[in-house]
C-alpha cells in the first residue's frame, strides 16, 4: 500500500505524511534519508525529530533504502520515508553522479515498493516547476528526481500533491 506524497519546499508534505502516520494503529518507523552536511540542515533535522512521537522508531537509510525498507516492512507496520530527494542526493558527490550505483538502488527501491507488506508513505520533492537550472549537475538532479517520482507514483496506490498545506489527490483518495 505505498502512498507517494510530493510537493515543493514548505508545501506541508512532511507534516501531512506525519499526520497520516499518527493515525496508524500499528508500529511506525520513520526512515530518514538525509545526509546532514551543515549546521542549518542539522537544525532542520532536529526540528523534524522533535515533532515526531517518541514511540516511533527511527531508521537511518543511506544509499541502501530498499534494504532498510525490506528489513523493517511488517504487515501491521507503517514506514515513513522522508524523503526521496534527499536519498537521491546521496548519489551526487565530488566525483559527479554515481549512475551505476543509483540505477541498482533505484531498481531495488521500486521492487521493494511492489513487494511491500505494510503501509509505506514516501515523501518527495517536486523540483522541476521552476526555471531550468544553469548548471549541469542541478539539471541532472532535477531530471533524475522527476523520473524517480514518476516511477514511484506508478507503483503507488495513492499519490498526493501538497500545495499551500493542502493535499490534492492525484491518484486514489485524500485522507
Amino acid at each position: 500500500m505505498p502512498h507517494l506524497i510530493s510537493g515543493g519546499a514548505r508545501s506541508g508534505k512532511s507534516a501531512y505524511a506525519e499526520s497520516l502516520a499518527r493515525r496508524h494503529r500499528g508500529p511506525v518507523r520513520y526512515l530518514a534519508t538525509a545526509e546532514v552536511r551543515d549546521a542549518e540542515f542539522a537544525a532542520r533535522v532536529e526540528r523534524h525529530r522533535a515533532q515526531r512521537p517518541a514511540h516511533w522508531q527511527l531508521g537511518e537509510a543511506g544509499r541502501g533504502l530498499a534494504a532498510v525498507i525490506a528489513a523493517h516492512d511488517r504487515i501491521d507496520g507503517l514506514l515513513l520515508v522522508d524523503c526521496l530527494g534527499m536519498w537521491l542526493m546521496r548519489f551526487f558527490g565530488a566525483e559527479g553522479f554515481d549512475q551505476p550505483g543509483y540505477d541498482a538502488e533505484r531498481d531495488a527501491l521500486l521492487a521493494a515498493l511492489e513487494q511491500g507488506r505494510g503501509e509505506i508513505l514516501l515523501v518527495s520533492n517536486e523540483v522541476g516547476w521552476g526555471v531550468v537550472a544553469g548548471d549541469a549537475e542541478t539539471r541532472r538532479f532535477v531530471d533524475e528526481l522527476g523520473r524517480l517520482n514518476q516511477q514511484a507514483a506508478a507503483r503507488c496506490d495513492r499519490v498526493t500533491l501538497m500545495a499551500c498545506g493542502l493535499p490534492l489527490a492525484l491518484k486514489g483518495n485524500v485522507e
